[in-house]
């Protein structure tokens, strides 16, 4: 390369001896404009090389490197770089020109080159991270914040060697001087560092994702993740606002993650159905017989009653008095109901935990609670399914004698207003 810049150099000095001749405004201006156009000529020619050699290499086409590449333009920005190179080697032969003036502008050129070095890593590195993207789920494990940090340190060193160049210093010299400072650059990027330790921490241990729904109170947030960035986390809560939380937070901070559940296919059901204590009873032979009318609780009421019998039978106190004896109650019947028909209905998996309890008896009645999971992770048929439950179950208590119970409101006190004492 060096030996053909040269021979270009002996060729280019011999026009322009050849065009001094025409006087030094007219050589100068036709040198610059030769200058260009063979800087011209360069760029086109390692653009179109490069674009039909990475088109036509096998593995980098089968790979996708070649449609990421064109989208990046890559070939573009190195040619753009033997285009520096043409001119800065140019620059001593443009005749008319002062050593002084000549030397700043190939340091000039030289600085841009620099910088155009840093772009064309970038640009590699942003291809890679379009690469990996592609080759995973979206938002699992993702590279940004790791790409974003390698780009910072290629554009600061940029910056050392091209302020080494500008000064005619050496660029170790300079970095020496940046490792003296470097306690107060720790101070000052003390949060940026932190961050990017957490964001690697985040990925490696595969904590977060973009698309994951996430909720930590401490920083109201409640949303989807939209992006993971070197040291900020953004999340799109459900009223559509945006939460811009610190990675390090991550770390310091508990915080919820409900992936487990889109990746289960189902979603938890927890509700509980108040029964009012007063309104719970024995239920009598022909209340028995009443609900015995009930396709899910035929097979449950005629297990109970043999069940009964065999125990009154070898407990003869229990024919005595009916205080000493088994009897069937409305609560415990409403529960197998319940029970029964969690698990005949279609909205609820059967592989998964379905239980109905009876929680501690309080102030607000006993809450008959429901543990099930309901299939799917779509919220509204989620609530869909859970209204439909509810709806069926309260409106179906008086059938077991059952009451639902509610604190008393105005309207019942005007409705059962307290007699007048005589």
């Amino acid at each position: 390369m060096n030996d053909d810049m040269s021979g270009i150099g002996i060729w280019f000095d011999g026009a322009v001896a050849r065009w001094t001749s025409l006087g030094p405004l007219p050589a100068f201006l036709l040198a610059v404009l030769v200058l260009a156009a063979g800087a011209a000529l360069v760029y086109l020619i390692v653009d179109r090389g490069l674009r039909f050699v990475i088109a036509r290499t096998r593995r980098l086409r089968d790979a996708g490197w070649s449609v990421t590449a064109r989208n990046r333009r890559l070939a573009g920005r190195i040619a753009f770089l033997a285009t520096l190179e043409v001119i800065r080697a140019g620059l001593p032969h443009l005749p008319s020109l002062p050593a002084g003036v000549v030397t700043t502008l190939q340091r000039l050129v030289s600085v841009i080159l620099v910088f155009a070095m840093a772009r064309v890593l970038a640009t590699v590195l942003a291809a890679a991270s379009d690469r990996h993207d592609a080759r995973h789920r979206p938002g699992q494990r993702p590279i940004n914040g790791y790409v974003q940090v390698v780009t910072l340190v290629g554009y600061l060193f940029a910056v050392v060697v091209s302020v080494g160049i500008l000064l005619d210093r050496d660029p170790l010299v300079l970095l020496t001087g940046i490792g003296a400072a470097s306690a107060v650059l720790l101070l000052i990027f003390q949060n940026t560092i932190l961050s990017f330790v957490a964001g690697i921490q985040l990925t490696a241990d595969d904590l977060i994702r973009v698309g994951d729904w996430i909720e930590m109170p401490e920083m109201n947030a409640d949303g989807a993740v939209k992006e993971i960035a070197l040291n900020t986390v953004t999340v799109q809560n459900s009223d559509m606002s945006l939460t811009i939380i610190p990675a390090h937070n991550f770390l310091g901070k508990s915080f919820k993650n409900w992936r487990g559940m889109q990746d289960a296919g189902v979603r938890r059901m927890k509700r509980s159905v108040d029964i009012d204590v007063s309104s719970i009873r024995f239920l009598t032979d022909e209340e028995v017989r009443h609900l015995g009318r009930f396709a899910l609780l035929e097979e449950y009421l005629v297990e109970k009653q043999a069940e009964i019998e065999a125990w009154t039978a070898a407990n003869p106190a229990a024919a005595g008095d009916v205080v000493n004896s088994r009897r069937l109650t409305n609560v415990g019947t409403f529960r197998a109901y319940m029970t029964r028909y969690l698990r005949a209905h279609a909205g609820f998996a059967k592989d998964r935990t379905l239980i109905v309890r009876q929680l501690q008896p309080g102030a607000g009645g006993l809450p008959m609670e429901m543990y099930a999971f309901v299939n799917g992770t779509d919220w509204a048929a989620y609530e869909g399914v859970q209204a439909d439950v509810l709806d069926h179950l309260i409106a179906i208590l008086p059938e077991f004698g059952l009451r639902l119970f509610q604190a008393p409101s105005g309207s019942d006190v005007r409705e059962r207003p307290v007699a007048a004492h005589a």
